[in-house]
């Protein structure tokens, strides 16, 4: 004999609320992120910096939006930003390489790199 077991879709929602894993993985482990955006400080990481051609001051990303960080990344890996420099180093990185790096200068506080 077979039982069906119907769950109410608000008690399901609650269930599933009570599982963040999915989340989790989705932000990035900052750990991970800071051995590699260890280039990425090469430049953000530079208090004041300005680069020389064309030149342009550099932007301090410590304490971003993780969201916009990886949407950034994304769009220069994707070509929808255009500046050579970034679009290379994201083309270099996988998503989860860019949601570690994202989650890495978002953890940091606004005066930080």
């Amino acid at each position: 004999m077979r039982h069906t077991l119907i769950i109410p879709a608000a008690l399901l929602a609650s269930a599933i609320s009570l599982f963040p894993a999915a989340a989790a993985h989705a932000a990035g482990d900052a750990e991970s992120g800071q051995v590699k955006a260890y280039t990425c400080t090469g430049c953000h990481g530079i208090p004041g910096y300005n680069n020389v051609y064309p030149t342009y001051k550099v932007p301090k990303i410590g304490g971003q939006n993780y969201e916009y960080l990886v949407a950034a990344m994304k769009a220069y890996r994707n070509g929808e930003r255009d500046h050579a420099t970034m679009e290379n180093q994201a083309n270099s990185l996988s998503d989860g390489d860019i949601e570690d790096v994202s989650a890495y200068f978002a953890s940091l506080g606004k005066n930080q790199k």
